[in-house]
Order: structure tokens, then C-alpha cells, then sequence
């Protein structure tokens, strides 16, 4: 054990047995909170654990059993004119019990104990607004952090007042100064505009998060919106959200009047609830769209490559979820479009040989929404009596940009010799298998008078379809990722190749 540390616990052992004075409180709660730190330092995890709840435990019973605040251990070497006031040493015993939560949330958050982590990160939070020790983007940095934990559990009302809390706390860098000693200054003060827009992103995936939950809720077995399930969700919030956001704001609200009164204001900009219909997924989307270009101005493509594509993909993400809410089929592929254009640049830049995955993930989202605004076309060609010419190009045309972007999707699985593995890897196993469906499928919908193109497309489906097929069967440990796109492929197996038949002997009837 070093020589410091060893000198601490001596001092920690010669205190054991000692009643818990005023004298002797003080002194033992910051011995152990100091051991707390040195061992998390030396990744000593558990015996961390040990010193810092133990100071936990001193601090909750010391309230209970005497109330009043105990000497700081600074006043041992003060003259009796210059000691603390009760108001003085109360501040100091506090601050110390906060570092003690402050180090215990680490610590938790090191044990993979997420749930305690978060909550012991929330009373720290709440404790440092009370007792005005932070320091302003520090304190709007874990806020903002710990809003994303409760994302992870769907609680958007408290990631809402995280976030809220964390705009209103960081608008006061510069201008507030910290409670913290004197002598510090903020470690993040020349780092501003890179705070502000990490804030902005935690914005964004709070408006996307809750726009797709909304989605998982009102969507059918299809993926289209559910107009029956709408009007029960619509009347079930009637009847419970008001009641339910007074028990639960009670236990999250950050800060004094003054904090809480700017915190709601920020609130009241974006809805904490689902949103069930268009005009309430808009509102959400729009300020998720407000906090992309904010998060722009500081994550631009040069200099930031990576984090600037990241937001353009939750933008396009906020799109498409956008255009699940709209009914209008003609709108909605305006919004996919939206998509490609801002996505197709990006990918046309990105060297391949330095950002494959970032390629592979724009190559599969680029085919998606080629992929969806075909099927929005199919459907809206399905209600005219006739399908004409230019909705029959644009059909084709969507399903060849699709087909293009999956086959590069598979092309960048091949090894150097330009070989298709012929055993996936788990990462890609489910994408490759779907990108190959989808061709499938594709190669189905494309439309044609000429019957020999026609059959052209059909073999051309049939082969993607049977690799399906084939590969679980060779490896069926593959089957529980793709078992919807497996029995649909089994199906199609069967079926096209007498539907080629046929189409045969009538293009040979016409010989």
C-alpha cells in the first residue's frame, strides 16, 4: 500500500471506537470520502465502495442522532477568534457529503450498477444547485448525460428536466460565479461552443427517442400507423397523464424557484408525452431539427467528420419517423427524399479506406429509403386506374438506386480477391441477409412489357431468394436473425419457379 494512503488508514484506525462527535464527524466523513478517492484511483473499484458508503452511512446517521454541524478538521489550526460559523461548517460538512455522492455515482456507474449510478448522479446534481457548488458547464455536462440514461428507460419527462435544467445551468457560464473554492476555475470555460453543442445532440436523440417509442406504440403488424390504437392512446393521456407528471415531477425538479421557473419555461418548448397524431410529431420534430443545426455549427465536416455524419443520420432519422405520422403517401416521399439528399453527398465524399463502416451504415440507410420511396410509389400507382409512363419510370428508377446501394453494402463484405464470405461474420449477418432480400424482392417489383427482361428478373429473384434459403440451411444458427425474411424466401422458392413456367409457354404461345 503506498505511503499516503497507508498514513490515511492509520489515521481512519486510530478513530474507530471513538464516539461520533462534532470534533470527530467531520474529520472521519472526510478521511474516508479521501481513502474513497485514492483507491478508484488505483481502480481499487470495490474497496472504494466500502469507504464511500461507509461515508454515506456516518453522514445519514450523524444527522439523525445529533442534527448540528461538526467541526471542520481546518479549525484545529485556527485561533478561537477565526473559527467557523454553524452556518460556515454546515456548508463544508454538506459539500463533503456531496462528494461523497458525487464519487459513489462513479463508482457505481465503474460496478455496471446503472440504475443506483443515475440516481445517486441525480441527488448530487440536486444537492449542488442546492448548496450552489458547481460549476456551471460541468454541472449542464452530467445533467445532459444523465438524460440520456433516462432515455434508455423511456422516462421523458425526467431526461426533459435534465435537459432543461442543463440549457438554463450552462447559459450561466461566465456570468454566475462558482460557490466552488476561489482559487479553482472551470476546467470546460474554454471549451463553450463544443458544451453547448454535446447539449444540442442530447436535444436531438430526446426528440428522436420519443418520436420512435410514439411509433412502436401506434404502428400495426405492417409498420403503418393504427387509427384504432390512435384513439385509444388519444383518451387513455386524457385521462392519466396530468395526474401522472404531479407524483412523478415532484421527485426529478432540480434547482430553486428562480432555476425551477427558467427550467419549466425551456420545458413548455417540447412535449414530454407520445405524440399520437402529424401536428404533435411535428412540433417534436421541429425542435429536434433546431438542435441539429445548432449542433452543426460546432461539429462541421472538416475538422469533425465522424460527429457531423452522426448528426446527419439523426436527422435523417427524424425524417423518417416524421413520415410515419403523415398519411399523405405523395408527402411522405418528399420527406424521404429530404433524406437521400443530405445523405448521398456525405457517402459520395467518405474515403473508403479510412471510413468503411461509417460507408456501409450510409450504404444500407441510402437503400432503405430508396427502398421505401418505391413501395410509396407501388402504393400510389396501386389507387390509379392505370399505371402511366412516368409513375412506371420512377418505380423502376427508385427500386435500380435501391438495388444499387445494397449490392455496394454486399460488394464491401468481399475479401480482396473480391470473394463473398462464405460465412458472415455476427455483426453483419443480419443486414447481408436482408440486403439480399430486399434485392430479391426488387428484382420482383421492377416493371416491364418486354416478357424476356421479365423472366430475367424473376431468375434474378429466385437466386437471391434460394442464398436464403440455402445458407440456414447450411448454417442454421443463422435462422433465429432472419426468420420472417426466411419464411417469406421459402415461400417465394416454391412458388416463382412455376410462375416462370408459365410466363414461358405464354411468351412461347406468341412464337
Amino acid at each position: 500500500m503506498p505511503l499516503g494512503m497507508q498514513c490515511i488508514s492509520n489515521m481512519f484506525s486510530l478513530k474507530r471506537g471513538v464516539d461520533r462527535s462534532a470534533c470527530s464527524s467531520g474529520h472521519t466523513d472526510a478521511k474516508l470520502n479521501n481513502l474513497g478517492i485514492l483507491w478508484s484511483q488505483r481502480d481499487e473499484i470495490e474497496t472504494a465502495q466500502t469507504y464511500l458508503e461507509s461515508a454515506e452511512a456516518l453522514y445519514n446517521q450523524y444527522m439523525k442522532e445529533d442534527g448540528n454541524p461538526p467541526l471542520d478538521p481546518s479549525e484545529h489550526f485556527m485561533a478561537e477568534e477565526e473559527k467557523l460559523t454553524d452556518q460556515e461548517r454546515s456548508k463544508r460538512f454538506e459539500k463533503a457529503y456531496t462528494h461523497t455522492l458525487y464519487y459513489l455515482a462513479q463508482v457505481y456507474q465503474h460496478l455496471e450498477m446503472i440504475e443506483k449510478a443515475a440516481q445517486y448522479c441525480h441527488t448530487t446534481l440536486k444537492r449542488q444547485l442546492e448548496y450552489c457548488g458547481y460549476y456551471p458547464v460541468e454541472w449542464a455536462r452530467n445533467a445532459a448525460t444523465l438524460s440520456q440514461y433516462y432515455l434508455s428507460k423511456e422516462c421523458f419527462m425526467e431526461a426533459r428536466h435534465c435537459l432543461a435544467a442543463a440549457s438554463v445551468i450552462f447559459s450561466q457560464a461566465g456570468q454566475v460565479p462558482s460557490a466552488e473554492d476561489s482559487d479553482e476555475t472551470e476546467p470546460d470555460q474554454q471549451d463553450l461552443p463544443e458544451r453547448k453543442a454535446e447539449i444540442a445532440r442530447c436535444w436531438i436523440k430526446y426528440c428522436l427517442n420519443l418520436l420512435q417509442s410514439a411509433r412502436k406504440l401506434l404502428e400495426d403488424n405492417i409498420g403503418e400507423l393504427d387509427p384504432d390504437r390512435q384513439l385509444e392512446l388519444k383518451a387513455q393521456r386524457k385521462k392519466e397523464e396530468d395526474e401522472k407528471e404531479k407524483g412523478r415531477k415532484k421527485a426529478v425538479l432540480f434547482g430553486t424557484s428562480d432555476i425551477c421557473d427558467s427550467v419549466l419555461a425551456m420545458e413548455e418548448k417540447v412535449s414530454s408525452v407520445y405524440p399520437l397524431d402529424f401536428q404533435e410529431a411535428r412540433e417534436v420534430f421541429l425542435v429536434g431539427q433546431n438542435y441539429v443545426q445548432e449542433a452543426k455549427e460546432f461539429f462541421q465536416v472538416d475538422g469533425y467528420v465522424t460527429d457531423h455524419i452522426e448528426i446527419v443520420q439523426d436527422h435523417s432519422a427524424l425524417f423518417k419517423v416524421l413520415a410515419f405520422f403523415e398519411e399523405d403517401y405523395e408527402r411522405r416521399c418528399k420527406m424521404h427524399k429530404r433524406r437521400i439528399d443530405m445523405l448521398e453527398p456525405i457517402y459520395t465524399d467518405l474515403n473508403p479506406q479510412y471510413y468503411l463502416l461509417i460507408r456501409r451504415q450510409l450504404q444500407c440507410e441510402l437503400a432503405d429509403t430508396y427502398y421505401e420511396m418505391m413501395d410509396l410509389k407501388v402504393a400510389i400507382g396501386n389507387r390509379l386506374e392505370k399505371l402511366d409512363s412516368h409513375t412506371v419510370k420512377k418505380i423502376n428508377s427508385l427500386a435500380q438506386f435501391a438495388i444499387k446501394y445494397y449490392e455496394l453494402f454486399l460488394d464491401s463484405l468481399r475479401n480482396p480477391d473480391k470473394v463473398f464470405p462464405e460465412k458472415l461474420e455476427e455483426d453483419v449477418l443480419r443486414p447481408a441477409m436482408v440486403a439480399k432480400f430486399h434485392i430479391a424482392r426488387l428484382y420482383g417489383k421492377l416493371i416491364t412489357s418486354d416478357s424476356k427482361k421479365q423472366l430475367e428478373n424473376m431468375q434474378t429473384s429466385l437466386e437471391y431468394y434460394t442464398f436464403l434459403v440455402d445458407y440456414c440451411e447450411k448454417y442454421p444458427d443463422a435462422v433465429p436473425a432472419i426468420e420472417t425474411e426466411l419464411e417469406l424466401s421459402k415461400e417465394m422458392v416454391n412458388l416463382l419457379p412455376a410462375s416462370m413456367e408459365r410466363l414461358r409457354a405464354k411468351v412461347s404461345s406468341f412464337v
